[in-house]
């Protein structure tokens, strides 16, 4: 995943620029950029933020980011922005994208004489080759509906120019653009909390495949919105932050409405609910509400000096950090029965290290409620999660031992009413380590965002797609 974050402006944007893209840190962790242009001249700066914060990267560069419109992006992919100097005139741009067919694209692009200059560890950069098929059309619009047409995938910009931002939202609405307002112009963002404390206003959200250009002095639409949206689920359920809203609907409430709604029907007896923090205490006040029960910190994340920022890529490490962020509160969990709330079960390894902690402090039973259902498919939108493939998930490891070796029969284990999707949670249950295990059903998801089924991604779940 990835956020970025746009000013236009009558004033300097620099301050604005630096404080609204460090609030998108919590959707990468790899690369972290910025561009602006004074009038003359485009500044860029890009930094490795896989060690460090984003503030402390870019802080002493921000003297150099002159003039009233910018751009600025935090990747969990590729260094960016990206300066480009074509035929529609110069331009900086920034992406949110996963593009499952590069080899192909990028094949096309050099065979109609193009060149990629930038590499992302040895490998052509996405937002480069973005760019490179925008400027195969005439106009931006042009190029930009030429993006639309080719990936395969999920694939959302904000392009300076020299006179304000294009801001073209993915065309299915996978991934969110939002504007907001103050005196001295617009932001544009990924995440409506970014702009909150820099004083500034939603205005409007952008569609599905719409196109506007933004400049000081309003809002051009430049295509309009699609008819058909499909934007991710697990914005709310796990990667957008509590206050943040897409499509008008806050990610809090919703966290809380799937807690509810399973504490209202869990049958489990237990002393109170805890979370596994952060994505998991929205639903544990929900379901404390639903159920009944006292809501208890009895996990808590450290968070001073085990960021999310310093997850490193290999794996084993990754689990073992994780496992570092996590304190449990021994007095408050000994001799209890808990249930944990958390959003999902991706790998299943970090949820069976932190159960055993759990035990180790003394708790006597752990029952733990997993806000959506199981998910059956790799995601092939967005990289919600750090797996590569469908086969890293554990629901897809158990499905296999239980079809003696194969992957088949998928849809039953997908139908929360069958025996084959019991028998696939009892084993992820055992493999965990838990005493009880249940997920949401997909419907509970789906009316607790309160978006039309058919406006809400929800591939990994239920393979669906367009």
């Amino acid at each position: 995943m990835s956020g970025f974050f746009g000013v236009v402006s009558t004033q300097p944007c620099a301050t604005d620029l630096f404080y609204g893209t460090d609030y998108h840190s919590h959707l990468g962790t790899k690369r972290a950029g910025v561009a602006t242009f004074d009038g003359t001249m485009f500044h860029r700066n890009i930094h490795d933020i896989s060690s460090s914060y984003f503030r402390t990267k870019f802080a002493g560069d921000m003297h150099e980011m002159l003039g009233n419109i910018g751009i600025g992006v935090i990747s969990d992919t590729e260094a960016q922005p990206i300066v480009v100097n074509s035929h529609l005139g110069r331009f900086a741009i920034v992406t949110v994208s996963k593009i499952n067919n590069i080899a192909e694209l990028e094949q096309k692009c050099l065979e109609n004489g193009q060149q990629f200059t930038e590499l992302s560890g040895g490998t052509t950069n996405p937002t480069e080759l973005v760019a490179l098929m925008i400027t195969q059309g005439k106009t931006f619009e042009e190029g930009i509906q030429k993006v639309y047409e080719s990936v395969k995938g999920s694939c959302s910009m904000l392009i300076l120019t020299t006179d304000g931002i294009i801001a073209a939202r993915d065309f299915l609405g996978r991934t969110p653009i939002v504007i907001a307002r103050n005196k001295e112009g617009y932001a544009l963002a990924s995440e409506s909390l970014s702009y909150v404390n820099l004083d500034y206003t939603t205005t409007r959200f952008v569609g599905p495949g719409e196109i506007v250009k933004v400049t000081t002095n309003g809002i051009e639409q430049l295509k309009a919105p699609n008819s058909k949206m499909q934007i991710c689920s697990f914005l709310w359920i796990y990667y957008g932050y509590p206050c943040v809203e897409y499509e008008g609907i806050n990610t809090e409430e919703v966290r809380y409405q799937l807690g509810y709604d399973m504490g209202k029907k869990d049958d489990v007896d237990a002393n109170f609910v805890s979370s596994i923090p952060d994505s998991g205490i929205g639903m544990a006040l929900g379901y404390a509400e639903g159920k009944g029960i006292p809501y208890k910190r009895g996990v808590l994340k450290y968070t001073p000096t085990w960021s999310r920022s310093f997850m490193p890529v290999n794996q084993e490490s990754r689990n073992l950090v994780a496992k570092m962020k996590l304190i449990p509160n021994r007095k408050v969990l000994e001799g209890k029965e808990v249930v944990f709330c958390d959003d999902s079960i991706v790998r299943g390894t970090q949820l069976r290290d932190n159960v055993k902690m759990l035990y180790d402090c003394g708790v006597k039973k752990v029952h733990v409620r997993i806000s959506c259902p199981p998910l059956v498919h790799g995601c092939e939108f967005l990289n919600f999660s750090a797996s590569k493939t469908d086969m890293e998930l554990i629901t897809r490891r158990c499905i296999e031992e239980l079809e003696g070796g194969q992957i088949r029969n998928l849809e039953a284990y997908k139908d929360e009413t069958s025996q084959q999707y019991a028998n696939m949670v009892e084993m992820i249950r055992k493999r965990v380590g838990v005493d009880t295990l249940k997920f949401n059903s997909l419907q509970t998801v789906v009316d607790a965002i309160g978006l039309p089924k058919c406006d809400v991604c929800t591939h990994c779940f239920d393979g669906s797609s367009f």
